[in-house]
């Protein structure tokens, strides 16, 4: 699917966020709670979306809480068994929702990656609840269960990736994580590449992994989580 008919998809979900009234004048923001309970305050500002439920407001990296939109290089079927980058759409969809506006983010703690856990809000539209209801995400029950009803309803009308088979992003990433780990020197998987933007590094489900070659002549290098390379003064490759 090229870059025009990603934005198709991404603007028909935004058009059905409307039509189902997820996007409310006044509403969605304000809706969000103010802090966790512990004092974290709001964040708030231009964001640059990392893929379909990460974002980076300044220097601060936010995961969507409650939700696992599917991985930047992860295709889905449509009905009639036809692929689709339903990776890429997500990505693009979140851009979209967003379309440069400031975005605002409530603290809900932080994952095992340090990444701060975020229900954020752009334009009035609740990104969280909206990438699920538009079926561009599912709901990480492992984790929160906040979302249950929202993909029930994008599953029901069949919308995203619930139009045909679909692979949940976990179980995508476990996959992809054991093939790799098969043929990386010690079972550490994560490639770390130095280019002109950095030294980056790729997890075995980013869209350029299999072309990434670890020269460590060069100084790159193998790692075995994103712990150890963030920890190294690596970070990661944003997915689109």
């Amino acid at each position: 699917m090229g870059e025009s008919n990603l934005r198709t998809v991404s603007g028909w979900l935004v058009a059905c966020a409307l039509a189902v009234g997820l996007i409310v004048s006044g509403g969605c923001s304000s809706e969000l709670p103010e802090s966790d309970g512990s004092g974290d305050p709001l964040f708030s500002g231009r964001a640059v979306v990392v893929d379909g439920d990460t974002l980076d407001i300044g220097a601060t990296r936010f995961r969507l809480e409650g939700i696992d939109a599917p991985e930047a290089s992860q295709t889905c079927q449509y009905a009639d068994g036809r692929q689709w980058p339903c990776g890429r759409a997500a990505s693009r969809a979140l851009i979209d929702m967003i379309d440069g506006a400031e975005v605002t983010c409530v603290r809900h703690g932080s994952d095992k990656y340090g990444r701060i856990l975020g229900l954020c809000a752009a334009r009035d539209i609740d990104l969280n609840q909206t990438m699920v209801k538009t079926g561009m995400a599912w709901a990480f029950v492992k984790y929160s269960t906040r979302y249950v009803a929202e993909e029930d309803a994008a599953r029901r009308l069949k919308t995203g990736v619930w139009q045909g088979r679909s692979q949940a992003p976990w179980d995508f990433r476990h996959n992809r994580w054991q093939v790799a780990e098969t043929a990386a020197p010690e079972g550490c998987a994560i490639k770390g590449n130095i280019t002109g933007n950095g030294r980056i590094y790729h997890m075995p489900w980013s869209p350029w992994y299999g072309r990434i070659s670890v020269n460590a002549k060069l100084g790159e290098r193998w790692f075995c989580s994103e712990q150890q390379a963030q920890a190294a003064g690596w970070r990661p490759v944003r997915g689109i």
